[in-house]
């Protein structure tokens, strides 16, 4: 299974949402980086995704977006082959 980094805040709604479809598809480990402690860190990720809001998820090197995107990858059955690293 390929890797999930997500940065994320202590009180968002959306990311508590994102952890448990990534849960539901069999993750069991996702590397989080809370950006409200770690204000640097929410510099490096909007440098890496050009995005301001949190969630942020990688699945490996792939960038995927917030909730909803991540929502849409599994709407379109497209999650748990990403997460297999297909």
């Amino acid at each position: 299974m390929q890797i999930v980094k997500m940065y994320t805040t202590a009180v968002c709604p959306y990311c508590v949402q994102a952890k448990r479809i990534l849960r539901s598809r069999g993750v069991e480990q996702i590397d989080e980086i809370r950006v409200d402690s770690l204000p640097q860190e929410r510099i490096k990720m909007m440098e890496l995704t050009g995005r301001r809001t949190v969630p942020q998820i990688f699945i490996g090197d792939t960038h995927v977006g917030g909730c909803d995107d991540l929502m849409a990858l599994d709407g379109r059955g497209d999650l748990v082959p990403l997460l297999n690293g297909a």
